[in-house]
């Protein structure tokens, strides 16, 4: 096996090891979607064209993936989507 090959799998091992949380945004009849793209803006520094997209996918789909990261650094912006109104897990 080569260095290049060798270093390669270890990228990939340490990928595998770090586990990637990401906070799902859920749909609802409450918010509005003005609500939704400016929470999403403050929130997870979202872009304006980043949250009007994640907006509609949540009322298309019903959920989207808003935040991708650490559990320690998604669960106070998780925290703030709840007390905003809106309905958000972290998975």
């Amino acid at each position: 096996m080569g260095t290049r090959e060798k270093e390669m799998e270890d990228v990939l091992l340490e990928e595998e090891t770090i586990k990637e949380h990401e906070i799902v945004l859920f749909n609802d009849d409450v918010n509005t979607f003005d609500h939704v793209i400016e929470t999403l803006i403050n929130v997870c520094e979202h872009t304006p064209e980043q949250a009007e997209q994640c907006s509609l996918i949540v009322h298309y789909n019903g959920k989207c993936t808003v935040k991708t990261g650490e559990y320690d650094i998604l669960k106070p912006k998780c925290t703030k989507l709840l007390q905003a109104g809106l309905s958000a897990e972290i998975m």
